[in-house]
């Protein structure tokens, strides 16, 4: 065991012929700590004494639990040092101002690629020069981001890279890359999305979007509101008059034959119906989305809300995942599909 302790920790020697008493430095993360351990006569770890620097002592505030748990499961000498020094370094790492720098030659790259990339493009750094966010335009005018997350042996090593997108994130990376190699494949991302968001754009901006209440560019779906009226008739008999031509919004308002209300016709307000049974419009991130099919009703319940409705009915019935049973509101008959998670 000293051969062992010797190679791994050498600043530490015994000073008796019994060697019950070690001394010396224990060195972490390029800190030498000084350290003092007493064993009893018998060498067994659950009695030793560990004495330390200040310096030590105040890296192991909050630690000392563990250490005391290590001095007691610790088979010999060697092994709590192995194991106190895996503690010190996650303490050191820790604390603030113990960041270990990149060698100048990074810093001096980074401000390289960042200039001929164009300091416009640079939306954030950090003060470790370690996370940045590049800002691109695509040609509908969309505005972008991208993060990325440097590593200690940039750019041998490939960065982390994320962005607001309904779709992973593509880049390529060699060690002969640059920020401007990632600024030109991000734009080749977007650019192949840019008609999807002018799409979803013109929803936005026309139609009252019920969810999600902020969209992301990330999110792909979009729930509006709409004027009940019979639609399935319509989409079935009007489906030929599609134009791929034309946008979205327009063929949905050809096909079904509708206006769909938007934020100069109508107030939101008008559109946030409350359950009929809790009398709430959310529900954690649900809302109201089964209807009464009776045209004269109409009510809207949470999906959540009905089921447990009517499974508490004696009238109801179950096949397979869909309960059958009566509205709340007007006797007529209602269905709902089974919720998930119950059996």
């Amino acid at each position: 065991m000293n051969c062992l302790l010797m190679r791994e920790s050498p600043l530490i020697i015994a000073l008796n012929k019994e060697k019950t008493v070690y001394d010396g430095f224990i060195t972490v993360m390029e800190k030498d700590l000084r350290i003092r351990i007493s064993l009893p006569p018998d060498r067994q770890m659950k009695q030793a004494k560990l004495h330390c620097c200040w310096q030590m002592k105040r890296l192991l505030h909050g630690y000392q639990h563990i250490v005391k748990q290590r001095l007691q499961h610790s088979t010999n000498l060697m092994a709590f040092i192995l194991e106190l020094k895996t503690v010190l370094e996650v303490a050191l790492k820790s604390q603030p101002g113990c960041q270990s720098f990149s060698p100048p030659q990074y810093y001096s790259q980074l401000i390289t690629e960042i200039e001929i990339l164009g300091w416009d493009k640079l939306l954030f750094i950090d003060a470790e020069f370690r996370t940045l966010k590049l800002k691109a335009e695509d040609t509908a005018g969309h505005q972008h981001a991208i993060t990325v997350k440097l590593k200690s042996k940039y750019p041998t090593e490939a960065p982390e890279f994320s962005a607001d997108l309904p779709v992973p994130l593509v880049i390529t990376w060699t060690s002969q890359s640059t920020l401007a190699n990632v600024h030109s494949q991000f734009l080749l991302n977007v650019e192949a999305l840019s008609e999807f968001w002018s799409v979803l754009d013109e929803i936005d901006e026309q139609t009252w979007v019920l969810e999600p209440e902020k969209p992301t560019k990330a999110d792909s779906m979009r729930r509006i509101a709409i004027v009940v009226t019979p639609l399935r008739n319509k989409l079935n008999a009007n489906m030929h008059l599609w134009n791929p031509d034309c946008s979205v919004l327009q063929n949905m308002t050809d096909v079904l034959e509708i206006e769909f209300p938007s934020p100069t016709t109508h107030e939101k307000s008008s559109f946030s119906v409350e359950c009929g049974i809790c009398y709430s419009y959310r529900l954690e991130s649900a809302i109201p989305d089964q209807v009464c099919n009776d045209p004269r009703c109409g009510q809207p319940f949470h999906q959540a809300c009905l089921y447990e409705w009517l499974r508490g009915l004696p009238t109801s019935r179950q096949s397979f995942n869909i309960v059958f049973g009566e509205c709340p509101y007007c006797s007529k008959p209602i269905t709902v599909k089974m919720v998930t998670g119950n059996a």
